[in-house]
């Protein structure tokens, strides 16, 4: 219907009347201009062509919804995936966090057990140097005491080989023999 209306204004338009003699003649080149352009026109209605377009353009409508729609859909999974990858991202950090608290906290306790180990050690150390301390003195005052009564029998022996007679060395003896008796019995 639109279309009609549209021949109809065309034809009243001025440019058809400003040609030369009578309208209806096909010598009159605006008449069959007209006509072939009608005869078009008819032809494109009859082939049901502005339907098919309208039908194709629907077509490309739906085409382009569901592109849009599946693009939407899409969207909203790549936005899912990403709240997913930020929240193990998230886990991931914690975790990580965690496992570098726990490495400090067994770095310390470590450090407290070689700290004690260390100080048990220097301990060891300590004792094993004042018994090797101990023991050299207990060594030198034995040293000092055998060197003094080596140099005390020896000084006796030569008081005693020089003021000592023979009676005098038997009752010494027999005197020496009674002591070491009576302390064993």
């Amino acid at each position: 219907m639109r279309i009609i209306l549209s021949l109809i204004i065309a034809l009243l338009g001025n440019p058809v009347f400003a040609a030369s003699g009578p309208f209806i003649s096909l010598s009159n080149t605006n008449f069959v201009v007209l006509l072939a352009f009608l005869l078009f026109v008819g032809v494109i209605v009859y082939l049901k062509v502005p339907g098919k377009l309208n039908g194709m353009l629907d077509e490309r409508a739906k085409g382009i919804k569901s592109e849009l729609d599946e693009a939407r859909s899409l969207r909203e999974d790549a936005q899912s995936i990403l709240a997913d990858y930020e929240r193990k991202q998230k886990e991931v950090q914690n975790q990580a966090d965690q496992i570098v608290a726990n490495a400090k906290e067994e770095a310390k306790a470590a450090a407290l057990v070689a700290k004690d180990n260390l100080n048990a050690s220097i301990k060891r150390r300590l004792a094993a140097a004042e018994e090797q301390i101990v023991s050299a003195q207990i060594a030198a005052i034995k040293e000092v005491k055998d060197t003094a009564v080596t140099v005390a029998i020896a000084a006796a022996k030569d008081v005693i080989s020089i003021g000592m007679n023979t009676s005098h060395a038997n009752d010494l003896i027999e005197s020496a023999i009674k002591d070491v008796n009576g302390k064993f019995h």
